[in-house]
Formats: C-alpha cells, structure tokens, sequence
C-alpha cells in the first residue's frame, strides 16, 4: 500500500469531483549553516559513490527527502565534480522527464541530480499531491545544500536546470542562492495572472482561486485533502485535460512511481507564482530552449529579454510535450545544454593516475 492509498484508507484525504486550485504555505527561515547542519546529520548515502545511479536521502524543512544522484562512467572514486539539479513539470516525479536529462547528461560527463519534491514521489510531507511553489523553491535550495556536503561533488560548481513549470521554481531559487553558477530550462512554463487569464479564461482561473481557497481551509479545519485527477482527458475539473498524451501513456509519463492525483488547495499558490517578476533578478548565466510550440512563448521570449546577466536562447521546432522524452527535441536541447554547463560549469577535479 502505498502513501496516498494508505491516507485514503484512513479518511485522511478525499477524492471530490470540482475543480482545483491553492492557497500559500509559510516556509520556514533557512540560514545556510543551519541547512548543511541538517543534511550532514540526517543525510543517508551509499557506501561507497559509484557511476550510474546512486539513491541519496536528505532533509528538506524536516521532511525525509529522496533523490537519485548520476555520476557519469568517467568517474572514479577521489573526484570531484560540478553537479546540475534536474527538475521536472508540476504534479511529476523524478523518475519522469528529469530522468531523461539527468540521465543524457550523465552520458554526456557531468553529475546530475534529481530528488522528489516534498509532498510527492517517494519524499515526505503532506498533504500529498500538493502543488507548492514556495515548497519547491525551498527544497531545490536545500537539495542544493546538501549536495554541498557529498565528497564527490565541487559545491562551487552548482547548475540548475528547470523543465516545464519548474523552470519557474529553479529560477527564483538561482536569483535567490548564489550557490548557482549556470542555469538553464527547456520548453519552460512561465505564466503569470495575465498570462493565464489570457489561456484559460478569467472566470476559469477566478473559479479555481475560489476553490483553492476553500481545499485549503477544510484541510486545516478537518485535516482532509480535496483531490482531482492530475490529469484526464475528459474531466474539466482534472488539473490537466484534453490531449496531453503524455501523462496518458504508459509508455511515456505514466510510471509506477506516479500518483495521477492533485491536491484541488494547490490552485490558489500556484496560480498565484509570477514567475515572470523573477527574471531581472537573475544574473547567473543562463541557457533557454524553447519553441513557437512549447507553453507561452511570448513569456518565454519576454522572460529571456529581462534577464540580467548573460544569456543564451536557442529556439527550436516541437510540441511542449515532446521536449520532455522524445527525439529530436530532447537530443537537441541536450546539445544544447553540454554547451552551455561546459562553458559555465568548473571542470571536474580528478584524481592522478
């Protein structure tokens, strides 16, 4: 049985049928010493750091938190290496298109990482499903610290690469810790209150701002979580809706590690994220892969424009879902990212022969 089942059984949650949408949750203050404090003691890791995949726990504001560190063929025991956060669209888990980075990247020479956020995956937290922007952010700056620890990793060589909405999480992460050196995001999903208003519709985005409010305040009178479909083609209540193949297939988004569940408070936080207020704060240098098919180009073309530090945009041909797992647009932005964290990243530290 697993999490969400598990909360089910129990009358914890609840599955309702309206529509979803979130409300803020107050993060704890992080001071740096106090989070590397943590995540050296509370930290599980391997015996010993080998290439491929090595599975790592963490803490992340109290919350047991798992993540999956790629170290590349090259790597022998004594080194020490730049590293790249990965991190995914809304609602996904680690095992979804950030492991298809990590892991070409990984091919390509460079360490990678991926985790779940809190409230999703196999990581801690509840409510579970919980679409938090402010949680997420703080997590990737506290992932972030605890690479800082690991023996194999240079934490003066930190990248972040955000897909989708996350693009917009990792980007207030890097304006606010200057641990990044490089940053980058493919087919990002920027949006703010106009932008949505203009996708969705004002009495759609009003209504689920309505809803989210009220998920969240039965979650804290009852403790139960209102829930929706993450994703269903039928269901305009679902998160997502209509023809996103992706999170339809099993041969694609639908994994074993994913809950296909959203947690209908999450609406009113995550439409309230601008990330778009965020970009002239950013001075890390700064890759962007986007597409006239990928989500709000415009914001992507307005967001790239703001940034204040040096810059790169590589616009490309596909669809938004495309850039997650499928050739050529992945192969293509993954090119384009070896360039860019090569040419922004320190070289790795090897050990003599």
């Amino acid at each position: 049985m697993n999490v969400i089942q598990s909360l089910i059984s129990t009358g914890t949650i609840a599955i309702v049928s309206f529509t979803s949408f979130p409300v803020a949750l107050s993060e704890t203050a992080n001071f740096d010493f106090l989070a590397r404090e943590s995540t050296q003691m509370m930290a599980e890791l391997p015996a010993s750091f080998q290439p491929g995949l090595n599975q790592v726990i963490f803490q992340s504001e109290g919350e047991r938190m798992v993540g999956n560190l790629y170290l590349p063929a090259s790597y022998q025991s004594g080194d020490k290496l730049p590293v790249i956060v990965v991190t995914g669209a809304w609602t996904t888990v680690k095992e979804q298109m950030p492991a298809v980075y990590a892991q070409r990247l990984a091919d390509r020479g460079f360490a990678t990482f991926t985790f779940d956020f809190r409230y999703w995956g196999e990581s801690g937290g509840t409510p579970r499903q919980y679409e938090s922007p402010a949680a997420k952010v703080q997590d990737i700056k506290n992932a972030v610290a605890f690479l800082q620890t690991l023996p194999v990793i240079d934490g003066e060589g930190i990248g972040g690469l955000g897909i989708c909405a996350s693009a917009g999480y990792m980007a207030q992460a890097v304006a606010e810790d200057s641990s990044f050196k490089s940053f980058a995001t493919v087919a990002a999903w920027l949006h703010d209150m106009d932008s949505l208003n203009a996708l969705f519709g004002e009495e759609m985005v009003q209504h689920r701002m309505e809803i989210g409010r009220a998920a969240r305040e039965q979650y804290d009178r009852t403790g139960k979580v209102a829930y929706v479909p993450a994703y269903s083609q039928g269901d305009r209540s679902a998160a997502m809706f209509g023809d996103v193949s992706y999170y339809a297939s099993t041969d694609r988004g639908v994994t074993p590690e994913w809950t296909n569940l959203f947690a209908v408070m999450s609406w009113h936080e995550w439409q309230g994220f601008d990330a778009m207020t965020i970009a002239p704060q950013i001075t890390t240098p700064t890759l962007m892969v986007h597409s006239d098919g990928s989500a709000l180009p415009d914001n992507a073309r307005e967001f790239y424009a703001s940034l204040s530090g040096e810059k790169q945009l590589v616009w490309t041909e596909g669809q938004h879902l495309d850039f997650y797992d499928r050739d050529p647009q992945v192969a293509t932005a993954v090119d384009a990212l070896v360039n860019h964290f090569q040419a922004t990243l320190p070289h790795p530290t090897s050990v003599q022969p």
